[in-house]
């Protein structure tokens, strides 16, 4: 197979030009990488500014957690989740690679087809959820202002939003640089402006818990696994698709943090508010999380903190295509995101149907962790114990990269074990996705850390195995 050098058009105009974004697949040159880390805070910290994660925050109280023990969980849980992140940022920024191609390392280009296929699909998912939670506030604000409409006016609304995050994902990554660094800040103060509003309404009861002292430990890990550790998590597919374009001149440091911090403060924040007002007695649905405590006053904001989603949407589109482009679909990028921004329109069409939102989420994420933190174990283990940050990037483009054959027989491996290990401490809201341990220890969920720790520490011994057995000359190529 040809091997692509770095490319890309040179920049024209200032960095903070939209231009239409060409790149698919193929590294990223250092003249095209024009993005700063302080720009990638703002993509992540929009991303994350959204109102699912009031949903996600009151999640903690409706499993029966004080408000107190819901902020400590999210707050403790999120420095190991987004401090991963970070880390795999940073593999963006220093190789110009997206996630999906960095995975044939460990899973070789032919291997990699099975989590590219799995994220495509997901964020597709993704777009259909956080489309339904914009959607659910924009008929409460409608609401408010008298105007009522039935299923017509949902759909047109829906189709509205849809076709907004569209053309912006479509346009690609300078437009989302553009959309997240002139937008947020306003967003910011909006949400500013909400917690204090929260602070001085909102009458909650902080140390009150509705679970028995032995049910505790089962709520806190249901809770870390929704939005503590794994909500960063769920994240580490996207990272390197953006980062990939910051300046190579950037600090891995600058990087690290920026992307850290961009995920952890809005997260932490609106979890911590979602909670505050389901404790003042204000339930778990987004809207009436807002309007039962805001009142009149949630019109503007309500309309404004449509932000969010749409931040977060883009995202999913943008890196959907990217993950098509990586197990070998063969189309310009943007045809890619409009197919993936028709799918979505479907599964969003399912998702306006769910009764209760709030556990229809809880259980979506811990279906997609099962899968996320094996991969990122492997990937994680491959980059930075392995390989100590070093990688021949042209390798990821050839059949035979670096794991013989193009597949990377030790990450398949190690990964279907861990989705195992996964699965055994899962506790889903469906009996296929309670596994034995989570039953065995009152319905506790610990399966992002079994199918990690399971994934990772296989892998590196298959690893090292494996080069032991090469010849110097492979031993040295692996190191490179």
């Amino acid at each position: 197979m040809h091997n692509p050098p770095p490319t890309g058009p040179s920049p024209s105009g200032s960095a903070d030009s939209v231009r239409f974004d060409s790149h698919g697949i193929e590294p990223i040159s250092p003249s095209a990488r024009d993005s700063t880390p302080w720009q990638q805070f703002w993509i992540w910290t929009g991303a994350n500014i959204a109102p699912i994660n009031w949903v996600l925050g009151a999640l903690g109280v409706t499993l029966g957690l004080s408000l107190i023990e819901t902020i400590v969980v999210v707050a403790v849980g999120n420095l190991v989740g987004c401090a991963v992140f970070g880390l795999f940022n940073v593999m963006g920024h220093r190789t110009g690679v997206n996630q999906m191609v960095l995975g044939r390392a460990a899973f070789g280009r032919r291997g990699a087809i099975v989590p590219g296929l799995v994220q495509g699909l997901l964020t597709m998912g993704w777009v259909g959820v956080n489309t339904w939670v914009v959607l659910d506030l924009v008929l409460a604000t409608l609401a408010q202002l008298g105007i009522q409409g039935g299923t017509g006016l949902k759909y047109l609304v829906a189709a509205v939003i849809m076709g907004v995050q569209l053309v912006l994902a479509l346009y690609g990554f300078y437009a989302i640089r553009t959309f997240e660094k002139y937008t947020v800040p306003a967003t910011v103060a909006l949400m500013a402006l909400m917690t204090v509003l929260a602070v001085s309404q909102a009458d909650p009861q902080w140390t009150t818990a509705a679970a028995a002292p032995e049910s505790k430990i089962t709520a806190v890990t249901q809770l870390l696994t929704a939005i503590g550790v794994g909500w960063g998590i769920t994240w580490l597919p996207y990272s390197a698709d953006y980062s990939r374009f910051v300046r190579a001149g950037a600090s891995a440091r600058s990087v690290f943090w920026s992307t850290a911090l961009g995920m952890y403060v809005p997260t932490v924040w609106l979890a911590a508010l979602g909670a505050y007002l389901a404790a003042s007695g204000s339930g778990a649905d987004p809207a009436g999380l807002v309007t039962s405590t805001f009142g009149v006053m949630a019109i503007p904001v309500l309309l404004l903190i449509m932000h969010g989603p749409v931040a977060t949407n883009i995202l999913n589109l943008y890196s959907c295509s990217l993950a098509a482009l990586s197990v070998g679909i063969r189309i310009a990028r943007w045809k890619l995101t409009l197919v993936a921004g028709l799918v979505a329109s479907v599964v969003l069409a399912v998702f306006v149907r769910a009764d209760s939102f709030a556990h229809a989420f809880d259980n979506w994420m811990v279906s997609i962790l099962v899968w996320i933190s094996p991969w990122a174990s492997i990937v994680l283990v491959d980059f930075f114990l392995l390989r100590r940050g070093r990688i021949d990037v042209l390798s990821l483009y050839r059949d035979d990269a670096l794991s013989g054959g193009g597949t990377g027989r030790p990450a398949l491996i190690s990964l279907g074990l861990g989705l195992l290990a996964a699965w055994s401490w899962q506790f889903g809201m469906v009996p296929a996705t309670q596994g034995p341990i989570a039953r065995a220890l009152n319905d506790t969920d610990f399966s992002w850390l079994a199918g990690g720790l399971v994934a990772g520490g296989l892998y590196y011994l298959l690893a090292r195995a494996r080069t032991g057995r090469t010849s110097p000359q492979r031993e040295e190529a692996l190191s490179r």
